[in-house]
């Protein structure tokens, strides 16, 4: 099967795949972090997603493309855990089988819950091992299909749902954004939620964000071109460790004008009892990123509209009570 440019259109069809199968997430909005910024914020929470991660829309729209024989040939996909988490969900619902290639040191509970929903699981050493090299093997052997974490078209597609959501839910409330920010690693949601945006009048302004040291969607948009981090691993954030910008990503988000802010890991933690004691919600530390940006002021938001993604729930419960323990909601 071909692959088609990713554009607004291929990313309201998969909206059309996704009608009935996946939720709309809540948008909410919420007095304390409107006091603490100064604007108002809205907040969109993707970690109440099936799965607990936006990454099932990437992985639900881009198997839903796939041809019957494709289907019937399985899939391959490497992934930390959420992406992995999405394409087994998947693959379980149109009846393929899943393998996924995951870190040795994935959260438990990524790795439980994909091995609930059917898939096999293959390990690989963050430090020494290629997973794409790995997945590519097992793929060849098995004439499977392969399920990219973020640089496909259906998958970028498959993300930016999340942004038909926002807009139409923002109207309703009679408001409308004029900042963006989402949480980012390869900049397949980045990408999808740009690509969505497009074609508003008044386009807002759109800002990645990463972790401090991870931050390479950041500086290649800032360079003009793609750069690589230096190391793979030391961020607590462990869904956003790219190695660099897709191929496929990087130049949607470079041409429609999106800039990048990074967010330390003391931050992190912050944000996420912040999100549990103010808001009611869990988050993964990948997943509070956007948040955490918005609460130490990375981006200015005073008198200023703004939606931010909460892209995922799926945290250790053992890494969780460690945050919530190590210091108040609102300093690191």
């Amino acid at each position: 099967m071909s692959l088609e440019a990713p554009t607004v259109q291929v990313v309201r069809r998969a909206a059309k795949h996704l009608r009935g199968v996946l939720r709309s997430t809540p948008l909410l909005e919420s007095d304390a972090l409107n006091a603490r910024t100064g604007g108002r914020i809205f907040l969109k929470a993707e970690c109440l997603q099936r799965c607990g991660s936006f990454k099932v829309r990437g992985a639900y729209a881009l198997l839903a493309e796939r041809t019957p024989e494709e289907r019937r040939r399985g899939v391959v996909a490497w992934s930390s855990g959420n992406h992995g988490l999405g394409v087994a969900y998947a693959a379980r619902r149109l009846a393929m089988r899943a393998t996924l290639v995951m870190p040795k040191d994935a959260p438990a509970i990524k790795v439980r819950m994909a091995s609930e929903l059917g898939a096999d699981i293959v390990f690989y050493d963050r430090r020494y091992d290629n997973r794409e090299e790995i997945g590519k093997t097992l793929a060849d052997e098995g004439g499977a299909i392969i399920a990219p974490s973020y640089d496909h078209p259906h998958i970028i597609a498959g993300q930016g749902t999340v942004a038909l959501e926002i807009i139409e839910e923002m109207e309703a409330m009679g408001a409308s954004p004029d900042t963006v920010l989402v949480c980012c690693g390869g900049g397949g949601l980045a990408a999808g939620v740009a690509l969505a945006l497009s074609d508003q009048m008044r386009k807002p302004d759109l800002v990645t964000v990463e972790p401090a040291g991870f931050d390479d969607m950041a500086r290649s948009l800032a360079a003009g071109r793609r750069v690589r981090n230096d190391v793979m691993t030391g961020s607590i954030c462990d869904s956003l460790l790219a190695p660099e910008p897709g191929a496929i990503t990087f130049p949607i988000l470079s041409a429609y004008g999106a800039s990048g802010v990074a967010v330390s890991d003391e931050e992190v933690r912050a944000a996420m009892r912040f999100a549990f004691l103010e808001l009611k919600m869990v988050l993964e530390p990948g997943g509070a990123v956007s948040l955490a940006a918005a609460l130490f002021g990375k981006v200015p938001l005073k008198g200023k509209t703004a939606a931010l993604t909460l892209t995922g729930g799926n945290v250790d419960q053992t890494l969780f009570r460690r945050v919530l323990e190590s210091g108040p909601p609102d300093s690191p």
